[in-house]
């Protein structure tokens, strides 16, 4: 067990999603926000600034520093592994944003490398810790749905091309991804959490208006190994927008979609004798939050601090983070095939 009553954090990487990991940082009293990194000299000085951290241009350095107790990890997707096992091997516990990576090898040696060396590995897909998914898995668990027959993820938003200049990594298949790996993967990720585990993938996608590498639209559908069938509809060209992310689960006894801007607000709710917890769910709703990243980035650093002091592991493992890693790897393999993809994934594991 951590005795050391607050945690000292560093970031690395001050781009977009960045202030999410900071704000929440500072706002969590067992957390002290210490340092942050960034490889453009402005971005880590006006955010060191900003936040009353010590800025780095090299996150060696930073990692060098005793009292960083906890690195998060919000470059170029293509970084993560790379940060993530140094960081592990300089003996700092590890929140990585998704993908944890863009490859199951890298993703497997992070694995193998923070658990070798006796840190933690937390991947932030802090949709898990929305109210209404809270509801919807809690329902879940107790047995509600009866039989699962089927789900849907479907995100529907709006990257113009704005959005894949800003910077020239967006869009690429090495630091990026497409609509799938960077926005659809917490939708995945949650489908895949509340149906079980996967036994065969089948899928499309296409470059449709933007002027990227990889994907703006998908769709797939996943065979459950319990027999219930997924969709998965994907899109980063919605006119002129975000207009949804949304959870569908149905099954012999239950329906729920849970809609908003992020997931956050319960639009279907439907069980035998559930009339008053309905009224009760829907009067708590949550408004739909400033932006599609969510409310939920303070509760999951809360509960890698929690992980931390009391030697269990966190909320999204890095062995739950690779789950949806692998089904987008999949429709990958099947748009290059064209053949439905059995899972595991088969690609070689790194020793």
């Amino acid at each position: 067990m951590n005795k050391k009553e607050k945690l000292g954090f560093g970031v690395i990487g001050c781009g977009r999603i960045a202030p999410k990991h900071t704000e929440s940082i500072m706002a969590i009293p067992d957390a002290e926000l210490l340092a942050v990194c960034d490889i453009i000299p402005e971005k880590a000085q006006d955010f060191a600034g900003k936040y009353n951290a010590q800025p780095y241009l090299d996150y060696k350095e930073l990692l060098k520093r005793e009292d960083i107790d906890v690195v998060t990890i919000a470059t170029p997707s293509g970084n993560h592994a790379e940060i993530g096992i140094a960081a592990a091997r300089a003996g700092k516990h590890v929140m990585v944003e998704k993908p944890m990576s863009m490859t199951l090898q890298q993703a497997d040696l992070l694995i193998k490398t923070c658990r070798e060396n006796g840190v933690k590995l937390g991947v932030i897909h802090q949709n898990r810790f929305n109210k209404s998914i809270k509801v919807l898995r809690e329902a879940l668990e107790a047995g509600r749905f009866g039989k699962l027959t089927h789900g849907q993820a479907s995100v529907r938003w709006n990257r113009n091309e704005e959005y894949y200049t800003q910077a020239p990594w967006r869009g690429t298949k090495l630091q990026d991804g497409g609509v799938l790996m960077n926005q659809s993967i917490h939708n995945i990720d949650l489908l895949q959490w509340m149906l079980g585990p996967v036994d065969s993938v089948f899928g499309y996608t296409q470059t449709a208006l933007r002027n990227i590498e990889m994907e703006d639209v998908a769709g797939a559908v996943l065979k459950f190994k319990n027999g219930a069938i997924g969709l998965i509809e994907a899109a980063s060209t919605i006119y002129p927008k975000n207009i949804e992310e949304t959870l569908n689960i149905f099954g012999e006894t239950g329906s729920a979609i849970i809609g908003g801007i992020a997931v956050n607000r319960v639009e279907v709710w439907e069980f035998p004798d559930s009339e008053e917890e309905k009224k009760k769910i829907f009067t708590a709703q949550e408004n739909d939050p400033p932006t599609v990243y969510g409310f939920g980035h303070r509760e999951i650093i809360e509960d890698m601090i929690q992980a931390v002091k009391l030697d269990r592991p966190p909320a999204v493992p890095g062995e739950e983070g690779r789950k949806a890693l692998e089904v987008i790897l999949a429709i990958y393999k099947c748009q290059e095939t064209g053949q439905p993809v059995k899972l595991p994934l088969i690609e070689d594991i790194v020793d």
